[in-house]
């Protein structure tokens, strides 16, 4: 087995007592993970890790999923999982060298990603809401709260009140990017018809590769518009794109 597809442990064990409610479920599912990645049964991987990962998502725990797809072959199951565990944690470097490594064995291009998306890759997700809050009511109790005490405001009072709408407006679009990457999804079915009109006998343009970024824009019945990194602008069923915001 290639270091580039170890499982871990760490991280997703860390999970486990989080919800003590949850924690024997999850624990048994993951064992039986590693038992069947160990034995080199992927599916009966995929398929512990995945009701793990649905029942408590973590960053390590998508990280093995998509270790044991990738182990079957399964190309965009196994990117969606690694690009889910990154988005949960942007620090698991596992991860992102492994969705490097099969981006390059399979010729797939990366999300085509503006500045203020790229910002966002830099903290988990849900970080950017919880410092855009907490900046905010930062600012506003250090510039209320001595009025309200009828005291004098200070200079820290208003340094901190001043550095505290620096970051609050910083992370703002931080916070833009984590939305419009909710809108970026890949392919998870081979050879998938990109269609001219969303509707099941519509004219095909081109087939796409399983693991192919798509940014959708929006839903009509069961197709989705989306367009690809290489201007590909089409309808796909729905049940073919996995979108980061699901």
């Amino acid at each position: 087995m290639s270091n580039s597809f170890r499982i871990s442990i760490g991280l997703s064990l860390l999970m486990l007592f989080a919800k003590p409610c949850l924690g024997a479920s999850i624990e048994s599912l993951f064992h039986e993970g590693v038992s069947a990645y160990g034995a080199a049964d992927y599916e009966r991987a995929a398929d512990a890790f995945g009701r793990a990962a649905a029942i408590q998502p973590a960053s390590g725990t998508l990280q093995n999923l998509g270790n044991a797809e990738w182990q079957q072959g399964q190309t965009g199951p196994a990117i969606v999982a690694w690009e889910q565990a990154l988005w949960l944690d942007p620090f698991n470097q596992s991860a992102r060298n492994n969705l490097r490594f099969a981006r390059k064995v399979a010729q797939l291009e990366s999300p085509d990603l503006a500045w203020y998306e790229v910002v966002s890759t830099w903290l988990p997700a849900n970080w950017w809401a919880w410092i855009a809050g907490l900046s905010l009511w930062l600012a506003v109790a250090m510039t209320l709260l001595p009025s309200i005490f009828r005291r004098r405001k200070t200079a820290w009072q208003q340094a901190v009140a001043a550095m505290a709408l620096m970051v609050f407006l910083l992370s703002l679009p931080a916070h833009a990017g984590v939305y419009t990457r909710s809108h970026i999804g890949f392919i998870v079915e081979k050879d998938t018809p990109l269609r001219l009109t969303p509707t099941a006998d519509s004219q095909n343009l081109t087939r796409l590769a399983a693991g192919t970024p798509a940014r959708w824009e929006r839903l009509r019945g069961r197709f989705l518009l989306i367009q690809t990194p290489e201007g590909l602008r089409g309808w796909v069923e729905k049940s073919c794109l996995s979108a980061m915001g699901d």
